[in-house]
């Protein structure tokens, strides 16, 4: 390794991060399952097939326009479950919590946390609670496992995406990071931006029914679309081209990053999904999402071409091309 301390930037889903991961902890828990790097691993169970994943959530602020830690918790999880095929179950939910923090606000956590499962039809089962010092951590940390099973016949994978796939997302870009900066900031931006955070398993269920060929599913949230569209990219046969033009963002979003000099293609989502389909059913794709709210932004930005190798290119709105890297470190750290 590298760098002798962690940084902020090793939890920022960029370079750093998948260096972390490549060098420390793939050596040491090596397994076929984790080996595949995907929002969920993907466990064989007495002949059935079961998704597996965790995350933890440090988010600050705690509460933000259009959402807070507890949907951020579920919905997070839920939607790493629903990315890799898998029918979201049932979820644990371990609390980290400062003394001294007000009960009022954790019920107020608590009821989202509840009000997102039930939508989302998942039960939240299990968990775990821990009180540390005053000062030990930022007023409340959650973390949340969630299992989910994957129907026979649903096959979503990098190594089957090819030359002519298409680059499918399901709406506006950069809303979830974008939110939290102007809340944590105080910038007062008016009229506010939303988080677009929201539990996408019932969309997606949508989209694998449909039997629509799709190749490959991710949702960008550390690290933005730039950073997803690099995973799927790396050290594989074909780049991927997509298209600043066809990129849905908000006006909003779009004018805060102009004044704050932040580039939307890097900040977080919360509620969207990457998706590669073939050429032939990208329209069809499109059109399922767009029935849905929660698609109803949804566009065709880009596809996957044999040069350059291993690289994501943008085509811009003047007409040159660019090369779109992953980051070393984060635009805006500690947004999820």
């Amino acid at each position: 390794m590298k760098n002798d301390k962690i940084t902020l930037a090793h939890g920022s889903g960029g370079k750093l991060t998948h260096e972390l991961i490549r060098q420390l902890f793939l050596p040491n828990f090596s397994n076929e399952a984790l080996s595949q790097l995907g929002d969920s691993a993907i466990l064989q169970f007495n002949g059935a097939r079961l998704a597996f994943t965790t995350d933890s959530y440090v988010v600050k602020p705690l509460f933000f326009p259009g959402g807070d830690i507890g949907r951020l918790a579920v919905s997070g999880t839920i939607n790493d479950l629903a990315v890799v095929g898998a029918k979201p179950m049932f979820l644990s939910a371990g609390f980290i919590i400062e003394e001294g923090f007000e009960m009022s606000l954790l019920e107020k956590v608590v009821n989202s946390m509840k009000e997102t499962a039930a939508v989302a039809g998942v039960e939240i089962v299990t968990g775990d609670t821990k009180v540390v010092e005053r000062g030990s951590v930022d007023n409340l940390y959650i973390n949340t496992c969630g299992i989910g099973v994957v129907n026979n016949g649903v096959n979503l994978s990098i190594s089957r995406i090819e030359i002519g796939d298409k680059i499918i997302i399901s709406g506006t870009i950069a809303d979830h990071g974008l939110a939290v900066i102007s809340e944590r900031e105080s910038l007062g931006f008016s009229p506010s931006i939303k988080s677009d955070c929201a539990p996408l398993s019932g969309l997606i269920g949508r989209l694998i029914n449909s039997g629509a060929n799709i190749k490959f599913m991710r949702d960008p949230t550390r690290g933005g679309l730039a950073t997803t569209l690099n995973e799927i990219v790396n050290t594989k046969k074909y780049g991927i081209l997509i298209n600043e033009q066809n990129i849905p963002i908000n006006n909003n979003v779009r004018a805060l990053c102009e004044i704050l000099g932040y580039d939307p293609l890097y900040i977080a989502n919360e509620g969207k999904v990457v998706i590669v389909a073939s050429a032939n059913d990208a329209a069809k794709v499109c059109d399922i999402l767009k029935e849905d709210d929660l698609g109803k932004d949804a566009e065709i930005i880009g596809e996957a071409l044999k040069e350059p190798q291993g690289k994501v290119c943008l085509k811009t709105v003047i007409g040159g091309t660019r090369i779109i890297d992953m980051l070393v470190g984060d635009q805006l750290p500690r947004i999820c």
